[in-house]
């Protein structure tokens, strides 16, 4: 094991570990090798997407009811 190396341990399913190393065999790589860079890929690239407000839409869903209330009625109430 390399100096400042960690070793984990991952339990995978035969069939995925049977995959794994027929893709490192077509890539001419070691399993490790593979692992590794596909670990790098998602460190730099998430594959998460960020979630961006959609203003097309309420916030609130609509519940069907019309709201009818006057600026007076909101300064009431305590909003500025």
């Amino acid at each position: 094991m390399k100096s400042g190396a960690i070793r984990i341990s991952v339990d995978l399913p035969r069939p995925f570990h049977k995959k794994l190393r027929e893709a490192a065999a077509r890539k001419g790589c070691s399993v490790h090798e593979l692992i590794l860079t596909a670990i790098e890929q998602a460190i730099e690239r998430p594959r998460c997407k960020q979630r961006r407000l959609n203003l097309e839409r309420g916030l609130v869903p609509r519940t069907g009811k019309p709201i009818s209330i006057t600026n007076e009625e909101i300064y009431e109430l305590g909003f500025p």
